[in-house]
């Protein structure tokens, strides 16, 4: 059985992963990054091709996935005037694995309907490593039948897919996701600080927390970097990390409910953000923390290692 033609523009951290595999699992794909060269030559070196833009790689394929940093990216990639939905490729299947806004990809969704195309969102799970592994977690959104069609592909890349309902059902899902992970991160940068500026080292947190109940995956990474100081224990930005958490504050509105915990998971991303850390990833957020209190937690470290 022929296997489909794949596209896939975004090849970030996760992105040529992900592509990799596709490549190295036997379908044939089609490559469109942004400014870095380095990640299109590594997996055109597998055996990829480059498409000139993203209407030509609709003309050549039947499913791209798209791995961008947020809605209004894929609103410009699917819209623009040389963009997806320009091909008129009846038939072509999309799909979204951005963390994205699930108002906008419902809209999306219908806009590519009227023009016989088919979106799917497919956030991620998990971090690069997973991605290069082929491992990550897949939540899915659309049809059986469509969903019958993709899982195949989703397979080269994911190793734990859970298909969530209809479209837009999988981003309001991740970001329930990321609003317990950012959560996490939130809750240990306050609690690390508080712990040393209470007389405590940052070794004594990440023993005891590590060894007892309440450790979990995230907690192991963000103490990687935290106390570790490993900068690629966690490979997420803030700045990303502030845009899901207004995505997660817009789902809470429209579905009519408090979301005190959100609110201030939300400011204490986009302190940071604001403060010039957006760059930085995910558990910097202690750093800031700490010296927004006063302290420098990296030398915290080198204390508590004596």
């Amino acid at each position: 059985m022929t296997k489909p033609v794949i596209g896939f523009i975004g090849l970030g951290f996760m992105g040529v992963g992900m592509a990799s595999n596709l490549v190295k699992k036997g379908y044939p794909l089609w490559v469109r990054g942004n400014r870095n060269r380095a990640p299109i030559d590594e997996v055109l070196a597998l055996g990829a091709r480059e498409a000139t833009s993203p209407k030509a790689m609709a003309e050549a394929c039947d499913i791209i996935h798209l791995c961008l940093p947020d809605s209004p990216a894929v609103e410009a990639v699917l819209r623009g005037p040389d963009g997806i939905m320009a091909s008129g490729k009846t038939g072509l299947i999309v799909i979204d694995t951005t963390t994205a806004d699930p108002n906008s990809t419902v809209v999306l969704a219908q806009e590519m309907a009227a023009n016989g195309m088919t979106l799917v969102d497919a956030p991620l799970g998990r971090t690069p490593v997973e991605a290069a592994a082929g491992t990550l977690d897949a939540m899915v959104g659309c049809s059986p039948e469509v969903f019958a069609t993709v899982k195949p592909v989703i397979e080269t890349w994911a190793g734990n897919i859970n298909h969530m309902g209809s479209v837009g059902s999988a981003h309001r899902m991740k970001l329930v996701m990321n609003f317990i992970g950012m959560g996490y991160a939130a809750l240990y940068s306050e609690a690390l600080v508080m712990a040393v500026k209470s007389g405590l080292s940052p070794q004594d947190v990440q023993r005891v927390i590590g060894s007892s109940r309440l450790t979990n995956g995230m907690f192991d990474s963000f103490m990687k970097y935290a106390v570790g100081r490993d900068v690629n224990a966690h490979k997420f930005s803030i700045q990303n990390a502030a845009k899901d958490t207004r995505y997660i504050a817009g789902m809470a509105m429209a579905a009519g409910m408090a979301n005190p915990m959100g609110s201030a998971i939300r400011n204490a991303f986009a302190q940071a953000e604001a403060a010039g850390k957006g760059g930085d990833y995910v558990p910097s957020l202690s750093d800031h923390v700490a010296a927004l209190n006063g302290l420098d937690l990296a030398e915290a470290v080198k204390k508590g290692a004596v």
